[in-house]
């Protein structure tokens, strides 16, 4: 799935070449792919003669504001890819929903899985009234509102593997495997460690590291996986560097230990077994 790098590096692409460009029409290639309104036919209607006036992110959510006040969010869930084509190309078979603009150009939501969803929100309707799990996000992790002490507290409250932790939403706001994984290795703490044991040390050191890791992502255009692009096309290149992540059986890139793989929640963490020791567990 996207993580909040990756739909940075979309918002930003999309913001680049959307703007103040008259939608023309508008085709639903997959019904269930619009989540809000219910009749595809609607939601059609409601953006035909509309432009782009801005593009935000919350979360691994994108927001996009038009022209009347309305607003058009897109959350690209496992696979879905947003793309601006130039020219004329048939779709592909995995194409669920176009957007077509005066200038000759489109923008084509892409989604090879069929989680992805779009809602038509009206200017009446707060957009976390509309999709509620908007409203229960944490703080932004590159705003001001995520502080130190707004992470212990939520970090403080969990019982759980702190790599499971980390991936609730209402903890870090647009969080995922990637940057989970590479922001403990470089925290020196291990994806089991229960999340309430955090010394404050640690929380500090934890706190400041998802900052600079998220900003490297977005820096390096996100990770590309296996479907993730840039509305140019481009793939993300954050992964050729990545401390641990995908980097299963390779040698640590700091002590030349090699990385290892758990299972936590059904979900994969990648770590080094001597940079990020289970202390914890021996009682140290």
């Amino acid at each position: 799935m996207p993580e909040l790098p990756e739909v940075e590096t979309v918002r930003r692409g999309l913001e680049a070449v959307t703007l103040a460009q008259p939608i023309v029409g508008v085709e639903v290639l997959l019904a269930r792919a619009i989540a809000f309104p219910e009749q595809p036919q609607a939601f059609i209607d409601h953006l035909r003669d509309r432009a782009f006036e801005q593009w935000q992110r919350r979360g691994k959510y994108l927001l996009a504001t038009l022209d009347d006040g309305s607003r058009l969010v897109i959350h690209l869930r496992m696979s879905g890819q947003l793309l601006w084509l130039t020219t004329p190309s048939p779709p592909c078979s995995h194409t669920r929903v176009r957007w077509f603009f005066a200038t000759g150009a489109e923008l084509r939501f892409v989604d090879q899985r069929t989680f992805g969803r779009c809602w038509w929100i009206s200017p009446h309707c707060p957009p976390e009234q509309a999709i509620p799990p908007l409203a229960t996000l944490a703080p932004e992790p590159l705003s001001e509102a995520f502080t130190v002490e707004v992470l212990a507290k939520r970090l403080g409250h969990s019982r759980r593997a702190l790599k499971t932790a980390l991936l609730d939403q209402t903890v870090v706001a647009g969080m995922g495997n990637i940057y989970a994984d590479e922001s403990l290795f470089l925290s020196g703490l291990h994806p089991a460690l229960p999340a309430h044991t955090l010394t404050p040390a640690q929380i500090a050191r934890l706190h400041r590291v998802i900052r600079q890791v998220l900003r490297e992502g977005i820096a390096a255009g996100g990770t590309t996986i296996r479907t993730f692009v840039t509305p140019q096309g481009i793939n993300g290149h954050y992964g050729g560097k990545a401390w641990v992540y995908g980097r299963k059986g390779e040698a640590c890139r700091l002590c030349g230990t090699t990385i290892e793989r758990l299972r936590l929640a059904g979900r994969s963490s990648h770590y080094c077994p001597r940079c990020q020791p289970l202390s914890w567990a021996m009682g140290k």
